[in-house]
C-alpha cells in the first residue's frame, strides 16, 4: 500500500467504521444510562429539583477552596489541557473547514501561531500529568491500564496533528494519514472508557443536583 491508497483509505473506508462505532457506542451507553430509570421520590418536595439539578451543574464548574487546596495540580492541569483540546479541535482553521464540510456551518478561527502555543501547552501538560500520576504512590495505586489507555489516545491527535502541520520527521501524506488515523484511534476507544464523561459528567451532576433540590438541600 503506497502513502496516497493509505491516506485514501484512512480518510475512507476506516474513518466511515471510527464514526459508526463512535456514534453507535455513545448512544448505546447514554441510552443504557436513562433506561436504568430512578425510584419515583414518595416524600414530600422542599424545593425544585430542576433548579438543584441546574445549579449545581453551575456550582460544580469550579472547585471549592478545599478541593483547590488539595489537589491544586490536578485541578489546574485539568482545566488547562481540556480548555487545550477544546481550543485545538474547535478553534483550528483546518478543523473549522472539515466541520464546514460534515455540517456546513463554520466560525472564526485562531491565528496559527495561537493554536501552535496552545497544543505545546496542552501536550506538556498532559505529560506533567503522566509523570504525576507515574510518581505518585497513592495515584499510580488507582491507576488501572484504561487510565493509562485514555491518556494515549489524547494525546496522540495532538502531537501527531502538530508533526503534521509543521511536516516533521515523514512525508505530508504519511503524517495525515497518521494524525487521522490516531482520532479514529481515540473515536473507537471513547465510547468504552472513562472518556464517555464528556457526555455524561453534566448528566450526573444534574442527577445529583436534582435529588438535593427536591429535599430543599444545596449540593
Amino acid at each position: 500500500m503506497t502513502e496516497t491508497e493509505l491516506l485514501l483509505w484512512v480518510r475512507g473506508p476506516a474513518l466511515q467504521v471510527a464514526t459508526v462505532i463512535f456514534l453507535v457506542g455513545v448512544v448505546v451507553r447514554i441510552a443504557g444510562i436513562l433506561l436504568l430509570g430512578r425510584k419515583s421520590n414518595l416524600a414530600e418536595a422542599r424545593g425544585s429539583a430542576v433548579t438543584g439539578g441546574l445549579r449545581t451543574i453551575v456550582t460544580r464548574m469550579f472547585p471549592d477552596s478545599g478541593t483547590l487546596q488539595r489537589s491544586t495540580f490536578n485541578v489546574v492541569a485539568g482545566y488547562v489541557f481540556h480548555i487545550g483540546l477544546f481550543i485545538t479541535l474547535f478553534l483550528f482553521a483546518p478543523h473549522i473547514l472539515l466541520f464546514s464540510e460534515v455540517f456546513n456551518v463554520s466560525w472564526p478561527a485562531l491565528p496559527t501561531p495561537v493554536i501552535d502555543a496552545v497544543t505545546i501547552v496542552t501536550i506538556i501538560t498532559l505529560l506533567a500529568v503522566l509523570l504525576h500520576r507515574i510518581s505518585s504512590k497513592v495515584m499510580r495505586f488507582l491507576s488501572s491500564f484504561q487510565d493509562y489507555l485514555v491518556w494515549l489516545v489524547t494525546i496522540l491527535p495532538l502531537v501527531t496533528g502538530y508533526l503534521a502541520f509543521h511536516r516533521i520527521g515523514l512525508t505530508p501524506p504519511l503524517l495525515i494519514a497518521i494524525h487521522i488515523l490516531s482520532v479514529e484511534l481515540l473515536m473507537v476507544v471513547f465510547p468504552f472508557t472513562k472518556l464517555m464523561h464528556t457526555f455524561t459528567l453534566l448528566m450526573a451532576r444534574y442527577y445529583n443536583g436534582s435529588i438535593s433540590g427536591y429535599r430543599g438541600v444545596n449540593s
